[in-house]
């Protein structure tokens, strides 16, 4: 039970950081929500698959709490703070080529794909120092 409420929280941690990480982007980049809003790539908010965006965190906190309970011993540090960090950037490492074909396969900017990947970071950052804290 410990591990599915863990999965649910690390869940809410990540859309809550990708959230927040994504209307920071906004704000410094205004010209990322102009492309988020290009029909010809995105579908519009009031189609009801868009839901699935909001699902996506929580289905990656069940596969990093499995993650974790796999590769915790191989994972060095003296605080969890530093295991967490450690877990997170190994995590978000493996998304760097999906990042690479996302940006040589659709017409997205660079810019965008970075926001992807930088949003990606911290949200598997917060996880990570969670799951690490929690979990031990």
């Amino acid at each position: 039970m410990k591990r599915f409420i863990s999965s649910l929280v690390a869940g809410a941690i990540m859309l809550v950081a990708g959230m927040l990480t994504g209307q920071l982007f906004q704000l410094v980049v205004p010209s990322i929500k102009l492309e988020y809003m290009n029909p010809c790539l995105f579908r519009p908010w009031s189609d009801p698959m868009m839901s699935l965006v909001f699902i996506e965190p929580f289905i990656i906190g069940f596969i990093l709490v499995w993650l974790w309970d796999k590769t915790k011993s191989l994972i060095t540090g003296e605080t969890f703070l530093e295991k967490g960090i450690k877990f997170g950037l190994s995590y978000w490492v493996i998304s760097i080529p999906g990042m690479i074909m996302s940006y040589s396969s659709f017409p997205v900017t660079l810019l965008l794909v970075i926001n992807w990947s930088v949003s990606g970071l911290i949200q598997t950052l917060c996880a990570g120092i969670y799951l690490s804290k929690v979990l031990k």
